[in-house]
């Protein structure tokens, strides 16, 4: 019989997550959030294109904390972005995913190359 890792939890999915416990991604306040997160980017690498200057408001809106000099080179896919946090003078080349179900945080002054991955979820094997 399978277990039910939820028995008498009475979170909802986003709060065991952001608790960093099991949780099923089906909460609708999950899918919003990353429905957020996928409109900004999108948003962001058009304005990028444009005028990379002028995109990092949507950038700013999108991630919960940019530093100053910051440049992130799109394509960039997030789950939710809120919870990647960047230090100042770091560069992110092209098609940076960042899974952040939990916490991201990349420091100051860092070289980020093409197509990194930061993944933050787990799942239960």
């Amino acid at each position: 019989m399978p277990t039910d890792y939820f028995a008498g939890d009475p979170r909802t999915n986003l709060e065991r997550m952001l608790a960093g416990d099991l949780y099923i991604a089906d909460d609708p306040e999950i899918a919003r959030r990353q429905q957020r997160a996928m409109r900004l980017a999108a948003r962001y690498q058009a304005a990028y294109v444009e005028d990379a200057a002028s995109a990092r408001p949507l950038l700013a809106e999108l991630l919960g904390a940019v530093g100053e000099g910051v440049d992130v080179r799109p394509p960039l896919r997030v789950d939710y972005g809120s919870n990647i946090r960047i230090g100042a003078r770091t560069f992110v080349n092209y098609n940076l995913t960042a899974l952040d179900v939990a916490p991201i945080t990349i420091g100051e002054d860092c070289q980020i190359g093409p197509n990194v991955q930061l993944l933050t979820p787990t799942h239960p094997l």
